[in-house]
Parts: structure tokens; sequence; C-alpha cells
């Protein structure tokens, strides 16, 4: 048992190193394999072995040489112009942060020197705040993404929502996690291309990235998402629960950042007067 257990936190060790370590052609294979010919507005023509778009094709439509975009996709050109990023950009029909992405994978920044220590001295200060709000679940994840502050409606509403525990990792490795929001399949893919937008992987926690290359080696799931490398903000939005005690509730969630302190709280709350306010309080009460 314990040769197994080495061996699978070596792979999941290794996959942290390979599959966290996005490039820049790496990511426009994956979009240009996303994007249909018909999508783009071209004739689909003869049977294809896959369904995206050819190289050639990405390089017709953002008016390239098919050479300069093979070394593109090849690492081989690591300095492309705003320009060829803006004709590439409209070729894949990227989004807004897809192609703030795309310029980051281009042009990566160097990585902020900031000491791995300063969050955990800026952990404790939130919680006093967390559990001002008791009737509105709130907590706060650190830069390895484990839980560091939550008040007792979070944990009340999910426990995997407490200190200690990382939501990222239960979403697709704990059972209840599928019983707790019935529109799973949708869940996680927002939580993986939000996770794409904000990880800045030339600086992330090291506990962060072993828990992404645990999850491609132990989540079919998310091993698919990752490789799709789908990226967008998930700064607000409505999610719905079915929770064990109260029943459904449609919750708005807010996503805020705390950039020196390298934390995210991530506060949950109903339309007023709705069921889903009355069951929260209910679940408050409890």
């Amino acid at each position: 048992m314990a040769q197994e257990k080495r061996s699978y936190e070596d792979m999941a060790h290794e996959n942290a190193a390979h599959e966290t370590a996005d490039t820049l052609g790496g990511f426009l294979r994956a979009r240009r394999g996303q994007l249909s010919p018909r999508q783009a507005g071209l004739p689909a023509g003869e049977r294809r072995r896959v369904p995206g778009l050819r190289r050639e094709e990405v390089a017709q439509l953002a008016g390239i040489s098919p050479e300069y975009y093979l070394r593109l996709e090849q690492g081989r050109n690591l300095n492309p112009s705003d320009q060829i990023l803006a004709a590439l950009a409209a070729a894949l029909q990227l989004d807004e942060d897809a192609v703030a992405y795309l310029h980051r994978l281009a042009h990566p920044a160097p990585p902020a020197r900031r000491p791995r220590s300063r969050s955990r001295t800026n952990q404790g200060d939130l919680q006093p705040l967390l559990d001002s709000w008791p009737q509105t679940p709130a907590y706060a994840q650190g830069p390895s993404g484990r839980v560091v502050a939550a008040n007792r409606l979070a944990v009340l509403l999910c426990p995997f929502f407490a200190v200690g525990h990382n939501p990222l990792r239960a979403a697709f490795l704990e059972p209840e996690m599928r019983s707790l929001y019935p529109q799973w399949d949708d869940m996680t893919a927002k939580t993986v291309s939000g996770l794409r937008a904000m990880i800045d992987i030339d600086d992330a926690d090291p506990e962060l990235l072993e828990t992404i290359g645990e999850l491609t080696v132990a989540s079919e799931r998310f091993s698919t998402l990752w490789a799709r490398r789908e990226v967008r903000r998930r700064d607000t939005g409505l999610t719905r629960l079915n929770h064990p005690l109260v029943g459904e509730l449609d919750l708005h969630y807010e996503k805020m950042l705390r950039p020196q302190a390298r934390q995210l709280i991530v506060v949950y709350y109903a339309d007023q007067d709705s069921t889903s306010a009355e069951r929260l309080a209910l679940l408050s009460s409890l």
C-alpha cells in the first residue's frame, strides 16, 4: 500500500508540473480543436479526423502564413506582435477573458516578488469580519486554495467550506458535492474556466499546483475540462444548491480578491423576500 501511495503521489506531482504549465502553442491547439469549420464560416469539406479547425485554416482566418502559425504552435516563435495576437483571437473567436489569457501566455510578466509567508500573517484578520455576517454565508481561500476563514452559515451551507478544506478538490472528488449541486456539470465547468482565468502559473502556490496535478489523475471530469483551456472569470453569478436540510436554494455569489494577502473572499446571498432567502434564514437558525 505504501508503494502504491508513493506511486500515486509521484504521478500527481508529475502531472502538476506538466498539466499546469500551459504554453501559447498548447492554448492555440486546444482552442482550434473546439472551433468547427461551420462556426468559423468555412466549408466542412471532406471527412475530417477531428472536428476542429486545421492549422492552415486558422492561419487563413488570421491572415498569416501556415508556416508562421506552425512555428507559433511548436513554440519556435515566442514573441508574436499584438497585431498577430489580435488576428488569432478573432480567428479563434476568443472572448475578452480568453484574449487576456492569450496575451499572458505570449508575453508573460516576471513573477511577482512577494514573500510566501505574507498571506499567512493576514489569514486570521478575516474571521471577525466573516463572523459579523451571520445571515450571509462567506468564506475566504488562501493562495493554496484551502479555506482560511469561514463563518458558521457557510459551513452549514456546505461542510467543505470549513477552514482547512479545499473547495476545488471537493468539487471533483467528494460525492456529496454532486448531490449538493444539481447542476454539477455546469458548476465544475465554471470552476475550471474561472481557475484558468485567475491562476498565475509562474507564481502559483505549490500546494495549488499539486492539487491540480492530483485532480488531473483522480478526476476524469477535471482532466477533460482542464485540457479544453477555456478561460472565463467568474466574479459574480447564480448557483443552485439542493441542501439536505432546507431544500433547493438559488443563491447569488460574489468573489472578491485581496491581492496583497493573496486571498479570495466568496459570499453567497439570496434575493430579498424570496423562498431561497426564507430557507437560508431557516438554515441559519438550525
